[in-house]
């Protein structure tokens, strides 16, 4: 379900406002409760899903494996179990991950286990521009094999191992990678033992947490997961929450529009996902969690947000592994604050959908923002925008949904001509963006390409 192209121009800000929304549903969340869904044993069921393309590759994918997932309506869908290793792939099968890292690090971690797999693998242009290579040595050791040897970016062919066995690794930042090391091992032989120094995203074992006979967390100073391979899982049913990281964009213009008033209802706020907010609030933002309770091990609640004076931000590496998809609108933050915010340790930004530290700083200069990156940091010094000043920014095709919508809240709060091309992309993760811009007063205009 591909998007027709076009770009989005904007250049009128927005009104104050006072305004209750509810976001798109969380991406991760999605995409792996279709996935754990497929190997456990019978049928799921999943609420509130995001219909989004991410999402909507990996049905695609998964329904080529012969995974029968039936559409309710209503953002509801049942996924048909067959257990572990029961993917069944065509002859010359090609599976394509569009956009979706989350989706092609996941998947492969499935695949790699899964007996008599022999496929082509790929994903969109920018998908197929970003390194693989951790994913790549990672899955060789449970045996699985890629072709060409030594190609670390898609497209690419996996040959799984039809004997693979459980491994122990040392997570790094990636939960993707973590993730991808958990579904490999749940169809390994043996154990798998995964030692968790820096706490990621942790969505992958809080869906997987009822199957204590297959997957047991220890979590103490260091995290400690350990998979017991071949044990079969429990289907299960959830109701998806809101992505804080499509609320981080709409926060980010309420904090920054004088005179305004957010509520965003029923939000995802894991505390690996929070650090967007927390970080915010060392500089001042009126944020504050309400309605907080526990769904399905994850912790959801309603955001407020009320127009507030920043302090310059000061984000050390420590807050990367919880913000991770926050930074391009961090960085259109500390602009409009005025004074020097340093952001440490975000060299891994380099090989999301884009570079997007030197994307950044090229939306950055043409609003007449200094910055400058030097090992992992970046430094922004943020100023006062005056009121009438005429500037054009322009954001070229980069295939980045976050970069996009970071530009559009740009946009809204100066009022400058700001055009972003294909910004279609935005359709991978949240759907729901423009229209809710509306809902706010906000104005564009969409041309098609």
């Amino acid at each position: 379900m591909k998007s027709k192209k076009f770009s989005l121009v904007i250049n009128k800000p927005i009104d104050n406002f006072d305004k209750k929304i509810t976001v798109d549903s969380d991406k991760s969340i999605s995409i792996r409760s279709f996935l754990i869904g497929s190997i456990s044993e019978g049928v799921s069921s999943v609420q509130n899903v995001l219909e989004s393309e991410d999402v909507f590759s990996t049905i695609n994918c998964l329904r080529k494996l012969k995974i029968k997932i039936l559409y309710l309506g209503n953002k509801t869908y049942k996924i048909f179990g067959r257990g572990l290793g029961s993917y069944i792939p065509k002859n010359s099968l090609k599976l394509n991950f569009g956009n979706s890292g989350t989706l092609a690090r996941l998947i492969t971690g499935i695949l790699a286990s899964t007996p008599n797999i022999n496929i082509k693998i790929f994903g969109d242009k920018s998908l197929n521009k970003r390194s693989m290579k951790k994913l790549i040595l990672l899955m060789n050791k449970f045996g699985a094999e890629f072709f060409p040897k030594n190609k670390y970016f898609f497209p690419l062919r996996i040959s799984s191992s039809n004997f693979p066995i459980g491994i122990s690794y040392k997570s790094g930042t990636s939960a993707q990678l973590k993730s991808a090391v958990i579904l490999a091992g749940l169809n390994s032989y043996g154990n798998t033992e995964i030692i968790e120094s820096f706490k990621s995203r942790d969505h992958t074992e809080n869906m997987l947490k009822k199957n204590k006979h297959a997957v047991r967390i220890s979590d103490g100073l260091t995290k400690k997961i350990k998979i017991f391979g071949k044990k079969s899982l429990e289907n299960f049913s959830l109701k998806v929450p809101g992505d804080p990281s499509s609320a981080a964009f709409f926060t980010a213009l309420t904090l920054l529009k004088n005179n305004s008033y957010l509520k965003i209802t029923n939000v995802g706020l894991n505390p690996t996902r929070i650090g967007f907010y927390s970080l915010l609030k060392k500089s001042g933002a009126k944020i504050k969690f309400v309605n907080k309770r526990k769904v399905n091990n994850e912790k959801v609640g309603d955001i407020i947000v009320k127009s507030s004076v920043l302090k310059p931000i000061n984000a050390s590496a420590k807050y990367y592994l919880n913000t991770t998809d926050e930074y391009p609108i961090l960085f259109i933050i500390s602009a409009f604050i005025k004074g020097s915010s340093f952001f440490s340790g975000i060299s891994d930004l380099q090989n999301k959908e884009s570079d997007r530290i030197k994307e950044m700083q090229k939306i950055l200069k043409q609003i007449g923002i200094f910055s400058s990156y030097k090992k992992g940091k970046l430094l922004i010094k943020g100023k006062n925008f005056e009121k009438n000043e005429i500037k054009k920014v322009k954001v070229l095709d980069l295939g980045d949904h976050r970069i996009c919508m970071s530009a559009a809240i740009l946009g809204l709060l100066t009022g400058y001509e700001v055009k972003i091309n294909n910004f279609e992309t935005v359709g991978t993760s949240s759907p729901s963006f423009l229209k809710i811009i509306k809902q706010l007063g906000g104005s564009f205009a969409k041309k098609n390409i």
